[in-house]
């Protein structure tokens, strides 16, 4: 077994709007990215906003979402400029990580 270099991204969205659709097309279709999972949240806030969760709010809610995906540095890198220039999306974090490559 040998170890690979990858990043992650981390991008956090809410329920409720069209960019979860929008980013599984770009990641999975046009960037053939390598892993990807999709996280429901309960509860999130960002910079100074006000802590939400799902206990504080009636339905239809609009829980944090997570999309984490995986692939080469250049690969990641080109997918986030790609997402960024045509959808809104602000809370995107990356990092260095290693695959197991069997």
């Amino acid at each position: 077994m040998s170890l690979k270099e990858v990043w992650v991204a981390r991008i956090n969205t809410l329920e409720g709007n069209d960019e979860l659709d929008q980013a599984l097309a770009i990641l999975h279709n046009e960037h053939k990215i390598l892993g990807l999972s999709i996280i429901n949240g309960i509860a999130d806030y960002w910079g100074d906003d006000e802590v939400q969760t799902a206990a504080q709010s009636p339905l239809p809610l609009e829980l944090p979402l997570i999309i984490e995906f995986y692939d080469e540095p250049a690969r990641v890198d080109k997918a986030i400029s790609v997402l960024k220039s045509r959808l809104n999306l602000k809370h995107i974090i990356c990092w260095s990580a290693q695959v197991l490559d069997a």
